[in-house]
């Protein structure tokens, strides 16, 4: 069985998960430029604003129309800003699973930002799309993408050796590929009782037109 994510926005005590549009470019391109997501992530380097274009108006609506996953910018209620992005992947409609992945802005770090996108994000693929397992991968020493796992409820299921690329920057500016492990982690509807309450007593989630 093959479907597609809908256009969704969801929402928290103080996010609000949408669609990315036009408007984000400039703030895209900025947040992808940064050291650390340049380290732990495959995005190119450097990232231009005609790669943000091309990301909003090409690569995210085919992933979606497609059936393959959804991405959705991850923007403050209150101020509108740009402050990550949460991406949905490899979605298997037979087995109702899907890769969850998150990137938040280095103006936005601290917050509590990913694990709130993140729970919201689950509880929105549990009960409205019905679908059974979340997996997350991190490499082995993204200490904070591992600490978001855990704290959403994640269970890690062990180790895929030599399964990541991770890039490291030498002085003179250039980019090498290092490989090292994934760490495996998996969300059932099951690990989400009794969490997200801040959630729950939000807006929840609405259709995007």
């Amino acid at each position: 069985m093959t479907s597609t994510f809908p256009n969704i926005s969801i929402s928290t005590e103080r996010l609000v998960l949408r669609p990315l549009d036009e408007d984000d470019v400039p703030a895209l391109a900025e947040m992808m430029n940064d050291e650390q997501v340049a380290a732990w992530t495959d995005v190119p380097q450097p990232f231009t604003e005609d790669d943000a274009r091309h990301w909003i108006s090409d690569y995210a609506p085919a992933e979606r129309t497609d059936g393959r996953g959804l991405d959705l910018a991850v923007t403050e209620f209150l101020t509108q800003r740009l402050v990550g992005v949460i991406q949905l992947t490899k979605t298997n409609w037979h087995i109702r699973s899907t890769e969850l992945s998150y990137i938040i802005a280095p103006w936005a770090r601290g917050e509590g930002y990913a694990s709130e996108a993140s729970l919201a994000t689950a509880h929105w693929l549990f009960g409205d799309q019905k679908l059974e397992r979340i997996e997350i991968r991190t490499a082995a020493d993204n200490t904070a993408s591992q600490q978001v796992a855990q704290k959403i409820g994640g269970i890690s299921e062990g180790v895929l050796r030599n399964a990541c690329i991770v890039h490291v920057r030498a002085d003179d500016g250039t980019w090498s590929d290092v490989r090292t492990d994934f760490i495996v982690w998996s969300l059932l509807p099951e690990d989400l009782e009794g969490a997200g309450e801040e959630f729950a007593e939000s807006g929840g989630f609405t259709s995007w037109n």
